[in-house]
């Protein structure tokens, strides 16, 4: 029998635990929920886009039969309708503030590393994804007959680190 951590817990532990928790202390819900946790709502939110989960059924079940929760760091009860209330409920500042303290600690880690880019010009890598939704809660975002989605772009300025996301690289 395998007696070594988990990956999951490996790749978590890369994340500063007092990090998280300064950045939920900073944008608190207008109700906390006693029996999940921000920190249980990120590792939740975070296994399911490391293992390609597709909806809140599948995150459930797939964590719910899972009997290595408490060795994975969730100490709360998962279930739909906490999952959801979470993710409806809780800032998106949380998560943008975490995004800001993990770019400032790669920049620190990589800061006298060369990319190897010797230009003189402005070099931007662009990534666009779409994001699935529910076409009953977000009838706005129609994708496709039954099928709701919107298109994020990401522009990364190589040059200088810098992130910005949200526009399109037509506005550029």
């Amino acid at each position: 029998m395998n007696q070594s951590r988990l990956i999951f817990t490996q790749m978590i532990d890369l994340l500063d635990r007092k990090e998280l928790e300064r950045c939920l202390q900073c944008h608190p819900m207008p109700r906390a929920n006693r029996s999940f946790s921000g920190r249980d709502q990120f590792l939740t939110m975070a296994f399911a886009q490391a293992t390609f989960r597709e909806g809140l059924r599948d995150i459930e079940a797939c964590l719910r039969g899972s009997p290595h929760l408490y060795a994975m760091g969730i100490r709360g009860n998962v279930t739909r309708t906490n999952i959801a209330y979470a993710n409806e409920n809780r800032p998106w500042q949380v998560y943008a503030d975490l995004a800001q303290v993990l770019i400032r600690k790669a920049r620190r880690l990589y800061h006298n590393d060369s990319t190897d880019l010797n230009l003189d010009e402005i070099v931007y890598a662009l990534d666009s994804t779409t994001i699935d939704l529910c076409l009953s809660m977000f009838p706005w975002a129609t994708f496709r007959q039954t099928k709701a989605a919107v298109k994020m772009h990401t522009q990364i300025d190589r040059n200088h680190s810098t992130c910005a996301s949200g526009e399109s690289a037509a506005n550029r």
